[in-house]
């Protein structure tokens, strides 16, 4: 049985990629059927009688033409049908007993049934009806109202009818299959949408983690080099925090690249984001490099959602370390994270002098930062303070979907 299904699949999907082949053999298969029906005298007296009457050579060249035209009927389905039609009405007029070329008529208006709209086809269709019947009924050897005229006319129908079903079934499929393919697309669209946000976040957790540290390594280094001979205690603790910043960087880095790890890999990292729950640890680290720092929360009891969180602590991070690159050796800075109703508001201040410092809108950390307060649907302000100094100051919202979980 399976496979019998097999073959048949096969086959059809053989005919369907060569139609011509398969309208060949259409119109020899409705060519073997006519001239079987040419032979049946349907006046027999216990029904049709095969070998009771023998078609006319007229007769068999108008099946053979009709039946050659089926092979166009794909191509030409309108022209068809009328040529089909218009022999079997010459047919029916000539013959006193006229072989069922009608047939050919019949498929041709199926054919333009199933290729052609729906009012084309009532139109063609009732047209095609009215001709077939009107000449079996008035040219006919019968009376007018036999079985066979009507025949003729209930045959045309179910072939109008059969097309249009087909028709309307291909286009129901065509829908579906269109409607798979969209949504098929706009599934690979948002996959690559969320691929790229994704690549931007850890892009930008990649920065403030380098650039934070790196920083700090710089200044510990550079401290470690120019005390080195004098102050050499003084020195081992600078080499100190130096490998105290550059093991918070792999690990960072670990953790960060790790999030690129596949499902079932190992070692993949289990800690949490960074937040500000680990706010006085960063603190610190900048204090050990020589930047003195205050902060100042009040935002004890409020729990924030976790991309806020990430956002708030990556924002005084990358805030910071512009101060220790950019503010002077002399630069202090100030913390502050405070709730106003329903925001967060993240301020990072500096009195530094330093002309080169950072500019409002330039260098990839202020980028970075704005496209953070950006995507949360808040609002960063990064500008030079009056009398010398910088001013970062972000708001984050703390309603419900400004900030989701990654």
């Amino acid at each position: 049985m399976t496979s019998l299904a097999t073959g048949f699949a096969r086959t059809q999907s053989w005919l369907r990629a060569h139609p011509l082949a398969f309208d060949g053999a259409l119109a020899v298969g409705a060519l073997i059927c006519m001239v079987i029906g040419s032979f049946a005298d349907p006046n027999g007296r216990h029904g049709p009688d095969f070998g009771g009457r023998t078609p006319e050579l007229r007769s068999i060249l108008l099946m053979v033409l009709v039946s050659a035209a089926l092979v166009f009927r794909r191509r030409r389905p309108m022209g068809v049908l009328v040529f089909t039609t218009a022999l079997s009405v010459i047919e029916l007029v000539v013959s006193p007993q006229p072989a069922p070329v009608a047939m050919s008529a019949v498929i041709a208006l199926y054919t333009v049934a199933s290729r052609t709209d729906r009012p084309t086809t009532w139109r063609v269709g009732l047209l095609t009806m009215a001709v077939l019947t009107a000449a079996a009924m008035a040219f006919g050897s019968n009376p007018w109202y036999t079985q066979e005229n009507l025949g003729i006319f209930a045959w045309a129908g179910l072939a109008g009818a059969a097309g249009d079903a087909v028709r309307s079934r291909r286009a129901f499929v065509d829908a579906i299959r269109e409607r798979a393919e969209r949504a098929e697309q706009t599934r690979d669209e948002e996959a690559r949408r969320r691929v790229a946000e994704e690549r931007l976040r850890i892009a930008r957790d990649l920065h403030d983690v380098v650039a934070h540290h790196i920083a700090l390594v710089n200044v510990q280094a550079g401290v470690a080099a120019h005390v080195m001979d004098k102050r050499p205690d003084q020195a081992k603790e600078a080499l100190a925090h130096v490998r105290e910043a550059s093991r918070s960087a792999l690990n960072e880095l670990r953790a960060t690249v790790g999030l690129l790890r596949q499902s079932g890999d190992p070692e993949a990292p289990t800690e949490p984001a960074p937040g500000l729950a680990v706010l006085d640890e960063l603190v610190t680290t900048f204090r050990q490099a020589g930047l003195p720092v205050e902060v100042a929360r009040a935002d004890d009891g409020v729990r924030l959602p976790a991309a806020v969180d990430l956002a708030a602590y990556r924002i005084i991070q990358e805030a910071l370390t512009n101060v220790q690159k950019h503010a002077g050796p002399d630069a202090k800075a100030e913390v502050s994270v405070i709730t106003v109703g329903r925001t967060l508001e993240v301020t990072v201040l500096d009195n530094g002098t330093e002309p080169d410092g950072p500019k409002d809108g330039g260098g990839h950390g202020l980028l970075g930062m704005r496209e953070r307060v950006t995507a949360l649907g808040g609002t960063l302000s990064a500008r030079p303070r009056y009398g010398g100094g910088f001013r970062v100051q972000a708001i984050l919202p703390l309603k419900a979907g400004a900030g989701e979980d990654r």
